[in-house]
C-alpha cells in the first residue's frame, strides 16, 4: 500500500541550483535565490523530496560518479544550511544515445524513488526547467510545474506543464495552496 506522504520530485540544474554547463566543480555549485526557504518550506509541511537529475556528463567523460557524489555533498550542505531535508537524489549516468531506461523522460529514476519511499505517484509533483521533467511527470501521472529558471524560458510558450512558474519558490506557493 503507498505511503500517505505526498513527494516531490524536482531536477537539480538549472531548478535547484544555478544552470552551469556541465556543472564539474562543488565550487561552481550556487543555488537559485528562494530555493533553500521554499524546499525547506515543503520539508515542514510533510512532503518528502526526491532530486531527479539526467547527469551525460559522466557518460560523456566530463566528471566521474565520485565527482559527482562531491557536489551533492555540496549541495546536501548547501540544502541542510536551509533547514532542507533530501530523502533521495537519483541520477542517470548515461548519455542521450545509450540504451537505459532511466534518463528523463523514462521513468526509471522516478520509479526507483517509489519504490525506496513507497509513495503513490498520482500524488506526487514533478518540477524542473525542461519538457522532459514535464513529460516525465505525465508518465507517471504526477502534477507538473515547469520553472523559467535554467533552461525552462525556452520551453515555456509551448510546454504541457499544468503550471508555467517563475521559479521553485513559486511552484511551492501553489503546491502548499498560498498562491493560485
Amino acid at each position: 500500500m503507498p505511503s500517505p506522504r505526498r513527494f516531490v520530485l524536482i531536477d537539480r540544474d538549472g531548478t535547484i541550483n544555478v544552470e552551469k554547463h556541465y556543472l564539474s566543480d562543488p565550487a561552481d555549485l550556487a543555488l537559485i535565490p528562494g530555493v533553500g526557504p521554499a524546499l525547506a518550506r515543503l520539508g515542514r509541511a510533510g512532503y518528502g523530496i526526491a532530486i531527479i537529475t539526467n547527469q551525460s556528463g559522466i557518460a560523456r567523460g566530463y566528471f566521474s560518479l565520485e565527482r559527482l557524489a562531491e557536489i551533492h555533498d555540496r549541495l546536501g550542505q548547501l540544502l541542510a544550511a536551509e533547514g532542507v531535508v533530501v530523502d533521495g537524489i537519483y541520477i542517470c549516468p548515461h548519455g542521450p544515445d545509450d540504451d537505459c531506461d532511466c534518463r528523463k523522460p523514462l521513468p526509471g529514476m522516478a520509479e526507483q524513488a517509489m519504490k525506496e519511499h513507497g509513495f503513490d505517484p498520482k500524488l506526487s509533483t514533478v518540477i524542473g526547467d525542461k519538457e522532459v521533467d514535464v513529460e516525465l511527470g505525465k508518465a507517471i501521472g504526477a502534477a507538473t510545474f515547469l520553472v523559467r529558471t535554467g533552461h525552462g524560458e525556452k520551453y515555456a510558450a509551448t510546454s504541457k506543464a499544468d503550471h508555467v512558474v517563475a521559479d521553485l519558490p513559486a511552484a511551492v506557493n501553489i503546491i502548499l495552496g498560498d498562491e493560485a
